[in-house]
């Protein structure tokens, strides 16, 4: 089979990343890149990758059918607006955009030109997360009532355009869009009811350098997401909690570990010292009511993105990234700047 041609507009960090994807990919290959910035066209060239010279140019290519935008968040609906106007198939970095008023003219021009439009959310494929979708979607533990899924660090915000606000910079456009679409993918786009969020400015006062959210769906299903970058212990990257047990990843490579609990009452429970007092409630189960082991992270390989892509744009199968659920996850990212700005619950519509 052909591969597809794309075009990488912005050579930065995740620019660079997604030429090193394409360049190992079954389904794509790289007919160049460009940037704004001449030094880093100049480093394409130094690497044996073609730079176009400017945009244009690279839109009026014939040969590349597709373009990959990865440029700072302000920028993305010109440039993805420009490429499905020329023609091409787009893949469109995270946050697709900052407005939904935005997003609606992206996806009204590639249905107008009749092309594939689609965001990168490639944590999709990460295996502690596919560990707990796992979990919830196979009924092991019962009915999964709440998950927690932290990612913890203590550099800041890097010292680019991510730490300005003109530009869409911040945690929750950088790190939330992520963990808001894992939850959404497990407990479902069309459940989410309401958020409450709280923000930090630890070490920056325009964006926030860390927030913690709440996110409430329909059957009392709960969510928390977190973000911290100036957190110097790490708390648990996923913790689970169900029916018949709680299952917890410590950190992204680890497997899952969980306590199951066989049966619900135990005789005689022994009341232990706790600080200054006893207590029943808080004492440990005996291994008679439980039963602790791990299971394995899921096989999974993030390029079936680019896989999934490519069959969309040749009519072979759905998109697995939709414009609905591009639409929620961005009106859960609003709904939290809202509810952090007034202290208050927002419904998400």
């Amino acid at each position: 089979m052909k591969k597809m041609k794309f075009a990488i507009i912005g050579y930065g960090g995740m620019g660079g990343w997604h030429t090193k994807y394409i360049g190992g990919s079954d389904v794509a290959e790289l007919a160049g890149v460009y940037d704004i910035k001449p030094e880093r066209n100049e480093l394409a060239e130094s690497r044996g990758i073609h730079a176009y010279s400017s945009l244009e140019e690279a839109l009026n290519d014939p040969a590349v059918d597709a373009v990959t935008v990865a440029v700072p968040n302000d920028d993305h609906e010109e440039i993805v607006v420009k490429a499905l106007n020329a023609g091409k198939h787009v893949i469109c970095e995270k946050p697709v955009t900052l407005t939904l008023e935005s997003l609606e003219r992206m996806i009204a021009a590639a249905k107008k030109n009749g092309r594939v439009f689609t965001t990168h959310q490639n944590r999709r494929w990460d295996k502690d997360y596919l560990a707990m979708k796992q979990i919830h979607d196979s009924g092991m533990l019962g009915d999964v009532f709440n998950i927690e899924s932290r990612v913890h660090g203590n550099r800041g915000i890097p010292s680019d355009w991510r730490k300005e606000k003109a530009h869409g910079g911040g945690m929750l456009y950088d790190w939330g869009i992520h963990l808001i679409d894992q939850m959404l993918m497990i407990f479902g786009f069309e459940n989410l009811v309401s958020v409450y969020c709280i923000c930090d400015h630890i070490t920056n006062k325009e964006v926030d350098d860390g927030f913690r959210l709440d996110l409430n769906f329909k059957n009392g299903q709960r969510a928390t997401v977190e973000i911290g970058t100036y957190n110097f212990i790490a708390m648990p990257r996923f913790y689970l909690r169900a029916e018949k047990g709680t299952a917890m990843i410590r950190d992204w490579k680890d497997e899952t570990e969980i306590v199951e609990c066989t049966a619900w009452t135990e005789d005689n429970v022994i009341p232990v010292k706790t600080a200054a007092g006893l207590t029943k409630t808080m004492a440990p189960r005996n291994e008679t009511t439980t039963k602790t082991y791990t299971i394995p992270r899921p096989e999974a390989d993030v390029h079936d993105f680019y896989r999934n892509f490519v069959k969309a744009a040749r009519g072979e199968e759905p998109q697995f990234v939709t414009h609905d659920q591009m639409r929620t996850d961005l009106k859960a990212i609003l709904a939290a700047f809202e509810s952090a700005k007034t202290g208050k619950t927002v419904a998400v519509r």
